[in-house]
């Protein structure tokens, strides 16, 4: 037997429901060469381990409450040598502008919560062999594949502007070209506390916290803005 299948791989999973660790822990020790090292609530706790125990793969969640999938791997790619730990991010529905950055951040693979068992083992095995797994497949080909969906994603961007109304998308406009709460309220001619409303909608539809986040967020999503000046 190849001496890389037979040798035991060491996996921390990080899920905020215990139920669903408890699970996959079980699923994956009921396999010959899988061991269980470590498991974490939240991403912070998921670098923490990630450190010190050094596992072959960590299985995390991308929708954690608490310090979600893809912050915790920024935080393990900005740390000093990168991320030595390949990372396979689980989730129930990933957005192809959250694919793209995950697989940018040093990802590994990306799995569905609701794939087959099989599927899992088969993408652990092929990201441990130094290939990657998006979905349902493996890809050798990251750059390219990257691409596709790069450009994937800024279609279905501006076909769906991802759920913002007209004045949401003029909201946005303003902020990228850098206006306060107060100048936006007055080139709209409407109240700070409607500003600050619609800023609140506009955070949570796109899924960002600040103003820079958002700013990124539409310029990278090629989201369809006016000329503000």
């Amino acid at each position: 037997m190849d001496s890389k299948k037979s040798q035991t791989i060491r996996i921390v999973i990080a899920d905020d429901h215990p139920i669903f660790r408890d699970g996959l822990r079980r699923l994956l020790e009921s396999e010959a060469n899988v061991k269980v090292i470590g498991e974490a609530c939240d991403g912070a706790e998921a670098v923490k381990l990630a450190r010190q125990l050094k596992p072959d793969i960590l299985l995390l969640d991308l929708a954690m409450p608490r310090h979600p999938g893809l912050e915790a791997l920024r935080e393990m790619n900005s740390a000093a040598g990168g991320n030595p730990v390949r990372v396979i991010l689980l989730t129930a529905a990933a957005e192809k502008n959250q694919i793209v950055e995950a697989l940018q951040l040093g990802a590994r693979g990306v799995v569905l919560k609701d794939s087959a068992t099989q599927l899992l083992l088969k993408a652990i095995q092929t990201v441990v062999a130094g290939e990657y797994w998006v979905g349902r497949e493996s890809v050798s080909n990251l750059v390219q594949y990257l691409k596709n969906l790069v450009q994937s994603s800024g279609d279905e961007a501006r076909q769906k502007k991802f759920g913002l109304t007209p004045r949401e998308l003029e909201i946005v406009s303003t902020v990228v070209a850098g206006y306060s709460n107060k100048e936006i309220a007055e080139y709209f001619k409407i109240s700070e506390d409607t500003v600050k409303h619609h800023l609140s909608n506009i955070f949570d539809k796109l899924g960002v916290s600040t103003r820079l986040e958002l700013a990124l967020f539409a310029v990278n999503q090629s989201l369809p803005l006016k000329v503000i000046v």
